[in-house]
């Protein structure tokens, strides 16, 4: 095996010198161009009161979405403002979701509206945006693409090159060399999920081979998600992320794209593909603005190198959030003042968690009061829900619970299963996920889900299967617990977690390694990339590609046999 190992680690060296691309990162000096992408605006008509929604001490307002909803005008005003004191700003492009409500509440799109066009008159710098799936609807009472189309008309439709009239997709030129490619991908009757056709990707290629033949490097920009951005995100997420992407993204990059900026999945994260012929594409998935990490990026483009930074909005006009909107307290408002981003991060985890208690109601669930089930899975679901909002430390906590079947929680800062669970989610939400499948944090996720699995699994047997059983030993002097006693001495005798979990888990590790650390090598919210003009780059291409395929190789065999060899007791 280290044999093995030595081959693929000469192998990986031999082809990282060979790709090896050195950049100088572009300036706002040296830039041809300069523009910002914020995407998923999300923008809320705010209400006149807070409405309380979960039982948190603090963010009791959250919503099941997690965004900030009543903070959102407020938040793409400031975002606005600083695109306005930029002169390095160019252009703004808007990668779909301007509005939350867009098909219903009409007043949302007209707000919105009315914010570009007040920027586009003080700063003289164009807006360009594209709908998505919480904008436009396909029912004659829905705000329809042809009322998009009328209300965005100055924000790219009325001085593009062409308009498509069947959808809201357009092209429209960036300075000099540039043409932008804006693509309506949203599916006009069925919300959320994307609505690519073969009419529309051959327009995409027609339009960037124009823009070839014209002396300009096509950009292409649309609401869904060209590339994963996740792990298996076709099956996981599959209504964020185009059909037979790697099919589109080829074809897509073979004609000359080489930057598409996206949104939808909420996360801010980069990935790339490089096609057959050694053409390579990056997919630049944006965050919500107004959901943590309330984050926006700027880009900085010459023909040699593209740099790309991440900014954040981490203040607003709190005195204009209290006049329009009854309810905040002192304290939100002072941490709002301390730091909008933090606040923000603090919302974002305690809707998750709101969101996620929801979704196990047994009404959500859809199952009846009166069905056979019903015992069962309210148990369980209500064990689980017990666990996760138990301390993870101190007295009667989930580390102390551990204890009893052989599970050992490590220390940390975290408070409690959902403290560490939803901040998992926030990583994802923010890009530059730094948890390797070793960190404390994945160690007490997977010690944490072996307990639960354990625990409620023995809860559920005790109370609904052996429940008469467990009711004569107790009144006969025992404690009533016999699946958990029974598997807390089958723990003390065999270990936490058994022989065959500790194979699963190394089967799938590298899935769990995806989720946990961002590996593929381009970083999320800042870097360099290749410019459009650098000619020979495709054998670069086509070597860095061979490097990550190895190197993802090793990180499964090395993965592997770290895991499987500590079921003999071997340190890695």
């Amino acid at each position: 095996m280290k044999k093995l190992i030595s081959v693929i680690l000469t192998a990986t060296l031999i082809l990282s010198t060979l790709s090896v691309l050195s950049f100088a990162a572009v300036t706002k000096e040296t830039a041809d161009l300069g523009f910002a992408v914020a995407s998923d605006l999300h923008y809320n008509v705010p209400e006149e009161e807070l409405t309380a929604t979960n039982d948190h001490e603090i963010f009791w307002y959250a919503s099941r979405r997690a965004a900030m909803d009543n903070e959102s005008g407020l938040i793409i005003d400031e975002f606005l403002k600083q695109c306005a004191e930029d002169d390095s700003v160019q252009y703004v492009l808007i990668p779909g979701d301007l509005a939350d409500n867009g098909r219903t509440v009409f007043q949302e799109h007209y707000d919105v509206a009315e914010k570009f066009a007040a920027f586009e008159a003080e700063t003289g710098k164009d807006i360009f945006v594209i709908p998505g799936n919480h904008d436009v609807g396909a029912a004659e009472t829905d705000f329809r693409i042809e009322n998009f189309k009328e209300v965005y008309a100055e924000f790219g439709y009325n001085d593009a090159l062409y308009v498509d009239s069947a959808n809201g997709s357009y092209t429209a030129n960036l300075g000099d060399k540039y043409r932008l490619i804006a693509l309506d991908s949203c599916d006009p009757t069925v919300s959320t999920e994307d609505g690519m056709t073969l009419q529309k990707i051959m327009w995409v290629i027609n339009e960037a081979d124009k823009a070839k033949v014209e002396g300009r490097y096509p950009i292409l920009m649309m609401h869904h998600n060209l590339l994963d951005h996740l792990p298996v995100q076709r099956i996981l997420s599959r209504n964020f992320i185009v059909r037979f992407h790697y099919t589109t993204a080829t074809l897509f990059a073979d004609h000359g794209i080489q930057i598409v900026f996206s949104g939808h999945e909420h996360c801010s994260d980069v990935t790339s593909y490089t096609t057959p012929l050694g053409n390579k594409i990056y997919d630049f998935a944006n965050t919500a603005l107004s959901m943590y990490p309330l984050q926006y990026k700027v880009f900085y483009l010459n023909e040699e190198e593209i740099t790309y930074e991440t900014r954040t909005v981490d203040e607003i006009d709190t005195s204009a959030l209290t006049a329009a909107v009854k309810g905040y307290t002192e304290d939100q408002i002072s941490l709002m003042n301390e730091g909008l981003n933090a606040y923000a991060k603090g919302f974002l985890k305690a809707g998750i968690q709101y969101r996620l208690e929801l979704s196990l109601s047994m009404e959500k669930m859809g199952i009846a009061e009166d069905s056979i089930f019903y015992p069962l899975v309210s148990t369980a679901v209500g064990e689980l829900i017990k666990l996760l909002r138990m301390p993870l430390y101190g007295e009667n906590s989930v580390q102390e619970l551990g204890k009893e079947y052989n599970i050992d929680i490590p220390d940390s800062s975290y408070e409690t299963g959902w403290d560490l669970a939803t901040d998992l989610v926030s990583w994802h939400y923010a890009g530059e996920e730094a948890f390797d499948l070793f960190s404390t944090e994945v160690t007490i996720l997977l010690r944490t889900v072996a307990l639960i699995l354990k625990d409620d699994l023995s809860t559920v047997n005790d109370e609904i299967f052996l429940g008469a059983a467990n009711a004569l030993i107790e009144k006969m002097g025992g404690s009533g617990d016999m699946a958990k006693e029974f598997t807390k001495i089958a723990s003390d005798a065999f270990g936490g977690v058994t022989y065959g979990q500790y194979f699963l888990v190394a089967l799938v590790s590298p899935l769990l390694y995806e989720f946990a650390f961002d590996s593929d090598g381009v970083n999320d919210n800042n870097g360099t990339i290749e410019g459009y003009g650098i000619d020979g780059k495709n054998a670069d291409n086509i070597f860095a590609n061979l490097t990550n395929i190895v190197n993802k190789l090793k990180l499964y065999i090395e993965n592997f046999f770290i895991i499987f060899f500590k079921i003999f007791g071997i340190n890695k």
